[in-house]
């Protein structure tokens, strides 16, 4: 089986430049052999800068990258030569990537939208040279400043999707087949559970003239909050969603009691889950007549607006595409704020695939 390109999750060292040492130097020339200082300042290093990059959907291209190094100020020299600044780093990462320190699990920051840049590591200041500290009870100073030091980190890289809508179901409920119905997503499709083994993104368009973003995950199932199925890998893809589409298929044993299981997998795992918009969407409804889908809306939950869909045939999907532009345009404002601040779901083994400090700086 060929390895999935799919990576949501990376652990790197990341290190800023250190900067130049200042330069002690004095003025020589034929005619002026006893000229002042004048060694130059060294120059700054290099820092690792995060930057936003809408056109990334994973971070497979930082998977193989485990080094992140800035590069070192040079040192400063005569003449009031100034030392080259060190090449900044910039690590490009899909919106949504959320950074934790690899030591001690401490949220650092997040990307939120594209193009923005956050600095990680700052690079040392360079060093002040030996003409910085002349005075006029002091003309010719034999000292000069060192550079600042670098800083270094591990840090972990986990990335949560950002959609407007987002999948919620057990495996072989019919999620992917919706996504491939309603968008161009082309997602793996078969007969068994956990045919889904990765995110995918799908853009919905409604009637031409609206679009917004769905984002089917692997399966659900009962422990997932706990680790079981795949659980905590994928349940964090859900935070970030607006709006949460429950798939329930209508052969179900108990409509009602499956989405209560989903909830409250989703409960237990970050109840901030719970304020989401939810809409409840009975899938494989093409095998139900009029009248039995009448007896099963009866015991539908009554706190939540559902409706009958079947991606085989096409029922209900254009009304289901309405519904949900209609409910994601009631929300006006979304605080991911508590939500992304919340305590890594990332488990103990992760902490295991460290990443080793390079051997020279």
């Amino acid at each position: 089986m060929s390895e999935s390109n799919f990576v949501d999750f990376v652990k790197i060292y990341a290190r800023s430049g250190k900067g130049g040492r200042g330069s002690v130097h004095f003025r020589r020339e034929k005619y002026i052999p006893w000229g002042g200082p004048d060694g130059g300042d060294g120059g700054d290093g290099g820092s690792v800068i995060l930057r936003g990059n809408r056109n990334h959907w994973t971070l497979l291209h930082l998977k193989y990258e485990r080094h992140i190094l800035a590069g070192h100020g040079a040192s400063g020299s005569g003449r009031l030569s100034k030392g080259k600044d060190g090449e900044d780093k910039i690590i490009e990462v899909p919106v949504g990537t959320v950074v934790y320190d690899g030591e001690t699990g401490e949220f650092i920051t997040d990307i939120q939208y594209d193009k923005q840049e956050v600095v990680l590591l700052k690079g040392g200041r360079g060093g002040k040279g030996n003409n910085f500290f002349k005075t006029a009870t002091n003309q010719a100073p034999k000292y000069a400043q060192p550079g600042e030091p670098y800083e270094e980190k591990k840090i972990i890289l986990q990335l949560k999707l950002l959609a407007d809508v987002g999948l919620v179901g057990f495996p072989n409920a019919g999620k992917s087949t919706l996504l491939s119905v309603v968008s161009a997503a082309k997602p793996k499709i078969a007969d068994y559970p956990f045919t889904t083994l990765e995110p995918n993104l799908g853009i919905v368009d409604v009637r031409g003239t609206h679009s917004f973003v769905m984002a089917d995950i692997p399966g659900i199932i009962e422990g997932a909050s706990e680790g079981r199925g795949l659980g905590l890998r994928f349940l964090r893809h859900i935070e970030r969603n607006s709006l949460l589409l429950f798939l329930v298929p209508a052969d179900a044993d108990s409509i009602k009691k499956e989405y209560e299981i989903l909830l409250s997998e989703l409960m237990n795992y970050n109840p901030d889950l719970l304020d989401k918009q939810r809409v409840l969407a009975v899938s494989k409804s093409d095998m139900l007549d009029e009248e039995l889908e009448k007896e099963i809306a009866k015991d539908l939950p009554k706190d939540i607006l559902s409706i009958f869909i079947s991606s085989i045939t096409n029922k209900g999907i254009i009304p289901l595409k309405d519904l949900l532009w209609n409910e994601l345009n009631k929300q006006t404002f979304h605080d991911t704020e508590s939500i992304v601040r919340k305590p890594m779901d990332i488990q103990a083994d992760d902490f295991e695939d460290d990443v080793e400090e390079p051997d020279t700086y």
